[in-house]
């Protein structure tokens, strides 16, 4: 077998490589800007080399380009942060982390790997950066830049649920193989999908911890106790989320699939009462029938887009009400990015980290599949 070595720009803490030593793809080298999640990358992937640093400074991106050569690397993935292109984010077209596709595209000339991975969110096919002082398409510089030596793949736009990940997410992925290798890197054949129900729903029911304290907990939540200790019999990291009393309690009127701001009663409100005005994929619970929606950074909130246990319906004093009125445990995340379960997670890691870490991943099996079909394309040349 042909041997890729890779290096890892935007590393983050390697959701994407969970899964790439299955293939036997070894990631020598990475790169990140934010120290805890460098030390993170650096706990689960003690053989790969971590550079924590600024790929804008030219001294960091030498020092990243001139360690890639010594190692060998043949193989680059590039995930350059995306909240200024995101329909979760501001979409801000001057947002500077939209300029960060410059510094990878120099990494990879210098570093002149065989292949390369760059992956971003689809609005990256339309979102401008400046150049030498003049506006273009990312796309149009990707391939003003590297097309000379690169193959480009066919079909950029990639959905999670088509690589049997339970989730529905979008991306934009470019996949370069140099020219003269002779051969294209394309997206592997449709796999079935994979709903909640077929991902978690066999996993046991939790009440979330009310921020309001424990008394007013057990006073809503009687068997708060007893799940969350069948939860904790599954995971560690399947144990209840913390929420205000006041989403909970929408949350619990909202059937599976709705939104809350549909309730004719329970509803969102402010504090003096008066309706909250949010989009209607706020307050929303997920579908058992289909995969997730895309997980984002902010996946413990229930406000913000779908992020909401799917539940099941049970009657309480004649009242018919939803069960697992909460965000999804760090778990069931794990689950639904197709993260494998026996992640060696450091223990240092909290939920409010992983949370945030873990929603701005390309989910692992995508991330593996894709890169399965070069693995069996480089080994049949």
């Amino acid at each position: 077998m042909k041997k890729i070595k890779g290096l890892s720009l935007f590393a983050n803490v390697g959701v994407a490589e969970a899964m790439f030593e299955s293939i036997g793809v070894e990631i020598v080298l990475a790169n990140e800007l934010i120290e805890k999640r460098a030390q993170f990358y650096s706990d689960v992937y003690p053989k790969a080399k971590m550079i924590c640093g600024d790929i804008t400074d030219d001294a960091v991106r030498t020092q990243i380009v001139e360690l890639a050569v010594e190692l060998g690397v043949n193989f680059i993935i590039a995930t350059p942060p995306c909240q200024g292109m995101s329909v979760a984010g501001n979409r801000d077209p001057d947002d500077p982390r939209n300029q960060l596709i410059y510094y990878a595209i120099d990494v990879i000339k210098r570093v002149n790997p065989s292949f390369v991975m760059l992956e971003n969110v689809p609005k990256q096919l339309t979102t401008k950066i400046t150049v030498d002082g003049r506006k273009i398409r990312i796309p149009d510089y990707i391939k003003r830049e590297l097309q000379e030596a690169y193959a480009f793949n066919d079909n950029t736009l990639a959905k999670a649920r088509d690589f049997g990940v339970p989730q529905l997410r979008e991306r934009n992925i470019f996949l370069l193989v140099k020219k003269e290798l002779g051969f294209k890197w394309e997206f592997p054949e449709k796999q079935d999908e994979v709903t909640l129900e077929m991902a978690i729903g066999h996993l046991p029911s939790l009440d979330p911890l009310l921020r309001e304290g424990m008394s007013l907990t057990l006073e809503k939540f009687p068997d708060f106790e007893k799940k969350k200790a069948e939860g904790l019999s599954v995971s560690k990291w399947h144990h209840p989320p913390t929420h205000p009393w006041r989403h909970v309690e929408w949350m619990m009127h909202t059937p599976t699939g709705k939104s809350a701001i549909y309730n004719e009663v329970y509803y969102p409100q402010k504090a003096d009462g008066s309706e909250i005005k949010a989009h209607h994929n706020h307050y929303r619970r997920m579908n058992w029938d289909k995969p997730s929606r895309t997980i984002t950074m902010f996946n413990g909130f229930i406000s913000t887009l779908a992020t909401v246990h799917p539940g099941r319906p049970y009657e309480e004093n004649g009242q018919l009400l939803y069960s697992d009125p909460r965000a999804l445990s760090v778990y069931e995340l794990l689950i639904v990015m197709s993260i494998p379960t026996d992640w060696p997670i450091p223990d240092w890691a909290d939920d409010s980290f992983l949370r945030s870490v873990i929603g701005e991943g390309i989910p692992s099996k995508m991330a593996r599949d894709i890169l399965y079909q070069l693995v069996i394309s480089y080994d049949g040349i």
